[in-house]
């Protein structure tokens, strides 16, 4: 799984015609990768729920690069608005030949406890949105013979997560789904890439709400050498896609760790995990 396979493709060169759409882009890794992406010419659409984050993220980009940048506020989790987004897409005049997978949230806690709406609309987007968008644009890129998918996934999704169990399956599916496809659309012109990083000095924890054994944060029990920052993992993603890799696990720790935990059997796995992450207990 983390053997990184050269492919016969890289990322599209940016031209007047295309563009980049980047998920999530309003804040953390997807800021970061729309950043990375302008920085190299692209033109972007920028999909978020914020549209006032999304606006001065577009402004920013435009002035420092040159680029066209344009934002669209929409839930993705919501299928009625995010089955519009392809037609506004195609509204402005632009291909996109770049599509970012980006956006998502976690839940956290024991899952009989985890309220259901909530579980639902973290699979609808983490999941049902990366296939629906990818399902929308694919297709034209295979026929054009060029085009470039980054997905993000999360070393989370390379084994199953006591009390982050919604989370783990559904960046699970993420990883699968996209290493799949690479094999398939490799010799067409297209790359398709996951980036699973470990911990990334986001909002995500914040908004997150994961606990750990003792009360403490789940960010707290974290080794700091396991963190990256947002840009870090952006680059890592771009400079991926760059390459037609497969799969990338930005930072050497975390990359490290994953090898060594393909090793560990899940019925020593599982109980370590699920002894480490008990929310609000031994203290």
């Amino acid at each position: 799984m983390l053997q990184f396979t050269s492919a016969l493709v890289s990322l599209p060169k940016p031209d007047q015609s295309s563009a980049a759409l980047v998920t999530g882009a309003s804040a953390g890794i997807g800021g970061a990768i729309a950043r990375e992406l302008a920085a190299r010419g692209h033109n972007l659409v920028l999909v978020a729920r914020r549209q006032e984050r999304l606006d001065e993220l577009a402004d920013r980009l435009e002035g420092e690069h040159g680029v066209r940048a344009h934002a669209i506020a929409c839930d993705l989790s919501e299928a009625r608005t995010r089955d519009r987004l392809p037609r506004q897409i195609a509204g402005l005049g632009v291909a996109v030949e770049v599509l970012v997978n980006n956006a998502g949230f976690a839940t956290g806690g024991p899952f009989h406890e985890s309220d259901p709406a909530r579980e639902l609309q973290q699979v609808r987007l983490l999941v049902e949105a990366v296939v629906a968008l990818t399902s929308a644009f694919l297709p034209a890129m295979v026929e054009r013979g060029r085009g470039a998918i980054l997905n993000i996934a999360s070393t989370a999704g390379m084994q199953p997560m006591p009390y982050s169990a919604g989370y783990s399956a559904a960046k699970a599916y993420v990883l699968a789904f996209s290493e799949a496809i690479h094999q398939e659309v490799r010799a067409s012109g297209v790359t398709v890439t996951a980036l699973a990083p470990g911990p990334v000095e986001t909002e995500f924890w914040e908004l997150a709400g994961w606990e750990a054994r003792g009360g403490r944060s789940f960010e707290q029990t974290v080794p700091r050498t396991a963190f990256i920052s947002a840009q870090d993992a952006a680059r890592a993603g771009v400079k991926g896609l760059e390459s037609g890799e497969r799969v990338v696990v930005p930072g050497l720790p975390m990359r490290t760790a994953m090898l060594a935990s393909r090793y560990v059997p899940h019925a020593v796995k599982l109980p370590a995990m699920e002894w480490l992450r008990r929310p609000g207990r031994g203290r």
